[in-house]
């Protein structure tokens, strides 16, 4: 029996090549120089009769124009790169949306690197954009390379900091006043009648925005009758977490205890544990988080929050750069900006 033809399917029949340059020029019948023209504001010294037919042509063709050559072509790639540590944090996502937005707003494009939380990348990240030519870097990294930011000023690319500090690099910073969001979130807790807290955070390793949350914690309540402490919960390490607010329950006696978790994924695992240990939040146990992502309203009774200006912070980020990409002199600033305290069931006053 003869075997019937394979027909290949209509979008494999139809593909072809991407069209390039070369490929419209042919086409028109014209030089790369005239299409060249017509896609960019010179067109207007070419005929109407010339640009029509050479739009037509693109048109027909399918033809899309590299922006990243176009702007080389210009002495300007218009890309920003934003290197960030963990994209699964909710802190960089919406960080990443405020500094895109202010980059489209100024005309520039974002182009995005995720460490997934491994320090040995930070300079395969800065090699990588410096390859694609962006023009300047924003660095939401764990800080732990110091070396990462003279491979920056090596392919002289001005870098701003988001968040975390990178030893003592006089770089400008955008990020939250951590000791100030502290002090709000504990004096919550203290107001709302809690008196044994436990201050939760991912492994500190040097990380400076947790450093600085764990110490203004210890701060503002030395001194205090509040019995204190500060836990790091290592990742995917559910038993030693439920074993630290075991303790913690043990020691408030029959008083109840609040947790204040330094951001959106402790958060999480500190309300895992409590489902683990059948514990309902305000109720058994307190707790107060970082960050408020759109989740949060959800969780058991709503979870409360200190709410970073992540849509301000990437803005500002983003102004500083192009303010030195446009060759502005300035001392390195430090711009801190305020949380915000969004109360909810999880934090109910003690009865």
């Amino acid at each position: 029996m003869p075997r019937r033809p394979i027909t290949p399917p209509p979008e494999a029949a139809t593909s072809r090549p991407r069209a390039t340059i070369d490929d419209v020029a042919r086409e028109a019948g014209v030089s790369k120089a005239t299409v060249s023209r017509v896609l960019n504001p010179g067109g207007k010294w070419l005929t109407p009769e010339i640009t029509a037919r050479v739009q037509a042509t693109i048109d027909r063709l399918g033809y899309v124009p590299s922006p990243i050559a176009q702007g080389l072509k210009r002495g300007r790639s218009r890309m920003v790169g934003l290197v960030v540590a963990d994209v699964a944090n909710p802190f960089s996502v919406a960080v990443l949306r405020g500094a895109e937005k202010a980059c489209r707003d100024a005309g520039y494009m974002v182009m995005l690197f995720n460490l997934g939380n491994e320090d040995a990348r930070e300079r395969e990240a800065i090699a990588v954009l410096a390859k694609y030519q962006v023009e300047g870097l924003l660095l939401h990294t764990l800080g732990h390379e110091p070396a990462a930011l003279a491979d920056a000023a090596r392919h002289g690319k001005p870098v701003v900091l988001i968040d975390r500090r990178v030893s003592d690099a006089q770089l400008d910073l955008v990020g939250l006043d951590n000791a100030g969001a502290v002090r709000l979130a504990a004096g919550h807790l203290l107001e709302a009648g809690y008196r044994d807290l436990l201050f939760v955070s991912e492994p500190m390793k040097g990380v400076s925005s947790r450093e600085e949350r764990a110490a203004a914690f210890r701060a503002f309540l030395s001194g205090s009758d509040v019995r204190a402490e500060v836990f790091e919960s290592p990742a995917a390490d559910e038993a030693t977490l439920d074993a630290a607010l075991r303790a913690l329950r043990k020691r408030a006696g029959r008083a109840r205890p609040a947790v204040l978790a330094a951001n959106a994924v402790i958060a999480l695992r500190v309300v895992g544990a409590a489902q683990r240990l059948g514990w309902s939040l305000g109720e058994e146990l307190g707790l107060v988080g970082f960050d408020d992502p759109d989740w949060a309203p959800f969780v058991g009774p709503g979870l409360s929050t200190i709410a970073q200006p992540t849509d301000d912070i990437g803005r500002l980020a983003v102004r500083c750069l192009i303010e030195r990409l446009d060759g502005q002199a300035l001392p390195a600033r430090q711009i801190l900006l305020p949380g915000r305290l969004v109360v909810r069931g999880s934090s109910q006053p003690t009865r």
